[in-house]
């Protein structure tokens, strides 16, 4: 362990100014945060995704497809074993209604996220993309569709496909295999990495507050972020599904997800890191405290109004108002409370850039 001296102060200066700390020393961080020190750690988060991305907040227009899914994951709503879910799948001309209103609206990145429904082949995602990339030249395209084979990827990505989200979930291997019945620890590592090597921008992640989740297993989440070096982070907290084995289970807490959120931040500070909709389901101002402890993405939903219940990874999801991507003067607003501004490009990945935009 650290030693006496080693004091919370000195390992967020410490990690502040060397992006980096071992695992013993996160555990001592993470068991000794108060107030005071929580405080300082969102404040240097901030200031250093200050120091890269200045306030900009990007938004990505958010289209879910498809809540169909082979997996049976034991905390997610839409996993396989649920029958009592109400299942839906747009059609490719939904979906590209959706780019169009979102493209009217002003997003240039549009994430198309579903369950891992085979209906959905290599083909007809490839023609979907390449539909998008023709008809919006100037737009991204992010998936966020689950585990594929090499085959499918690659043709997606020489389609026009640039963003690939595909969290780990958890770097504990103990944890991974007791909740993904269905997967395995080492294939969706495997993932990332071709996804990477395909040359996509590829965004990973993990879940705040998981039943039998310790200090160790959220260190080695920062370190395997660290050893990846995404260029997306996503990372909520634990939320139950009253349809799921963990339905009873606690929720983790906002405040613990802030402290991850700011800590992946400095960690891999060039992330392109979300304020997700679970912040936001977790706390009404969770989306804009995440935006101040170091996040600077918000994923507006797309989706038709008639489908958006039903995409349920967790219970009490907010769906409407102003997570509604039509109501992007109520957002902006919010964004600029919280004391940043909405930037409404694509905002790609800060890897192999050789200086950051701004100073602090």
């Amino acid at each position: 362990m650290p030693g006496e001296g080693c004091s919370t102060d000195h390992l967020l200066e410490r990690l502040y100014a060397k992006e980096s700390l071992d695992s013993e020393e996160i555990v001592h961080l993470l068991g000794q945060l108060d107030q005071t020190s929580r405080r300082r750690l969102h404040a240097l988060a901030n200031q250093k995704r200050v120091f890269h991305y200045g306030t900009g907040v990007y938004l990505r227009g958010l289209i879910e497809f498809s809540n169909i899914c082979k997996q049976n994951c034991m905390y997610c709503g839409i996993r396989s074993a649920n029958n009592t879910a109400s299942r839906y799948r747009l059609r490719p001309e939904e979906i590209l209604d959706c780019c169009r209103e979102g493209y009217e609206l002003g997003y240039r990145t549009f994430v198309l996220q579903s369950g891992e429904d085979d209906w959905y082949t290599a083909e007809k995602l490839a023609r979907l993309i390449a539909d998008i990339k023709r008809r919006y030249s100037d737009v991204a395209v992010t998936l966020s569709i689950g585990e594929r084979d090499d085959e499918t990827y690659t043709r997606l990505f020489e389609a026009g496909a640039d963003r690939f989200l595909l969290r780990h979930e958890t770097a504990s291997r103990r944890l991974y295999e007791a909740l993904h019945p269905t997967m395995t620890f080492e294939n969706r590592r495997d993932r990332l990495r071709a996804l990477k090597a395909i040359g996509y921008q590829i965004g990973a992640g993990f879940m705040v507050g998981l039943p039998g989740q310790t200090l160790e297993d959220l260190a080695a989440d920062l370190l395997y972020l660290k050893e990846l070096n995404p260029d997306m982070i996503g990372i909520g907290p634990f939320l139950p599904h009253e349809a799921t084995p963990l339905k009873d289970e606690p929720a983790g807490t906002l405040e613990d997800t802030l402290d991850m959120i700011a800590l992946a931040r400095l960690f891999v500070p060039r992330a392109l890191i979300p304020a997700t909709t679970a912040m936001g389901t977790a706390h009404p101002y969770g989306r804009e405290l995440a935006l101040q402890a170091g996040a600077n993405v918000v994923m507006p939903n797309l989706s038709p109004l008639s489908v958006r219940p039903k995409y349920t990874l967790y219970n009490n999801k907010i769906c409407t108002g102003d997570e509604s991507a039509q109501c992007r003067f109520c957002l902006e607003q919010r964004i600029e409370r919280a004391g940043f501004h909405v930037d409404m490009g694509r905002g790609d990945s800060l890897n192999g850039l050789a200086a950051p935009f701004f100073s602090p």
